[in-house]
């Protein structure tokens, strides 16, 4: 595969292209930064729950409706945002939507009552998810073929540390302000991005999809996600893997709160940094793929996220194992997400966006099918229950790939 069939527009104002060169590391680092700022926007709530239950008096059984709908923003984001990137001039769309995502943290920060606080939180999820998932297209579009993946790989990594700091941010500016500004707070940062977004973007010019109604475009996704092989496969792995790592998150708080650990939301939260190690090592994964070894980081990721069961199922006897576990799971998982991304994005950078959007609704499903079973498996069978549960779910991953590696397109995957 030599080139993609991309166009490249003269570029605006501050922002330069470069259709051979590879792609410069400052905006390399800009990419990861802004996917990073972005999606940490999504989960700011969620330590913040305890407060605005207290001044919204809504009951703590109710104040989960915060949560939700930020996760339905998210949802309709890639179903009904995320493929624009396909249809509009991808650099116009993304300040377009910062500024939007600026004015939803406005009215969430200002919010006196519970409808105008969810209307907000679903602005929020919706624009946040828009933003981050437009990114990563952006980013895959604009680099060269043979560095997408080292690109979306960075992407990737940015996104995963503004999910671990995240909950730490919001937390410490809620110490300092109030909740409320924690919400103005990135306010304010999403702002300055916008700045450096117009200032350094490329613009890449949109082909045959710009001429597509918007009905179009979504009624499109379909007829991508029946004809691409790779996607249907990639978006598989991404089910059972997600589903795999929410199996795990999603039950960790049981066994810690409880005898004879009891340890703090917080201290259990910490843990998560543990897994920043493997994770932020499997940004590589993308470099791997780039030199064709996509099929063998694969089966390398699906073995860690099955092994890594191992040392989780010693919890009972030594935090450290846990820690261990922890590491090989998330380098596992995000090893395999940067492959999956690199694999997709080799078709056609028009088709960029929606792919990316039909893919992480794979994610969306493995991750509420996996938070749903490990609750319902550790009431049974406890945390052993759990841990056989992820094991399964990884065997049956690693399975899945076995069987279908040697019909995937050599074209695209080696």
């Amino acid at each position: 595969m030599n080139a993609d069939p991309i166009a490249l527009a003269p570029p605006a104002s501050g922002a330069s292209v470069w259709p051979h060169a590879p792609m410069p590391s400052g905006l390399v680092l800009l990419f990861a930064v802004a996917s990073g700022v972005s999606v940490a926007n999504v989960y700011y709530a969620q330590p913040l729950l305890d407060a605005l239950a207290r001044d919204f008096g809504i009951t703590r059984a109710a104040v989960g409706g915060v949560v939700t709908a930020t996760q339905a923003g998210c949802a309709l984001a890639l179903l009904l945002l995320v493929p624009l990137g396909d249809r509009v001039e991808r650099r116009r769309l993304m300040i377009a939507q910062v500024l939007a995502l600026v004015g939803a943290l406005g009215v969430v920060s200002l919010a006196r009552s519970v409808a105008v606080l969810l209307v907000g939180m679903l602005g929020v999820g919706m624009l946040g998810t828009a933003m981050t998932q437009g990114l990563i297209a952006y980013a895959a579009a604009a680099a060269a073929p043979n560095e997408r993946g080292r690109v979306v790989g960075a992407a990737g990594s940015g996104v995963f540390i503004g999910l671990l700091l995240a909950r730490v941010f919001a937390g410490g500016v809620s110490d300092l302000a109030g909740w409320r500004g924690v919400y103005g707070c990135s306010a304010a940062v999403m702002l300055a991005l916008a700045v450096l977004l117009w200032r350094r973007l490329p613009r890449l010019a949109h082909g045959a999809s710009s001429a597509m109604s918007y009905g179009q475009l979504i009624v499109s996704m379909f007829a991508l996600l029946r004809s691409d092989r790779v996607l249907q496969t990639r978006g598989v792995l991404a089910l059972l893997m997600f589903a795999t790592l929410n199996i795990f998150w999603s039950a960790l708080v049981l066994p810690l709160s409880a005898p004879p650990y009891h340890f703090s939301h917080t201290a259990i939260g910490a843990f998560g940094l543990a897994g920043a190690t493997g994770a932020l090592a499997a940004a590589r994964a993308g470099q791997w793929a780039d030199r064709g070894w996509g099929q063998r980081t694969s089966a390398a990721a699906l073995a860690l996220l099955l092994l890594a069961w191992w040392p989780l199922s010693m919890l009972g006897y030594s935090l450290w194992m846990l820690l261990i576990g922890i590491v090989l799971l998330d380098l596992g998982g995000q090893a395999l997400h940067v492959t999956n991304q690199s694999l997709i994005f080799r078709s056609n950078a028009q088709l960029h966006s929606r792919l990316v959007s039909l893919y992480m609704l794979f994610y969306a499903v493995g991750s509420g099918v996996g938070a749903i079973g490990t609750t319902a498996t550790y009431a049974v069978a406890g945390w052993h229950g759990v841990c056989k549960l992820g094991a399964a779910v990884s065997m049956l991953a690693l399975v899945f790939w076995v069987v279908t590696v040697r019909s995937m397109p050599r074209a695209l995957e080696h």
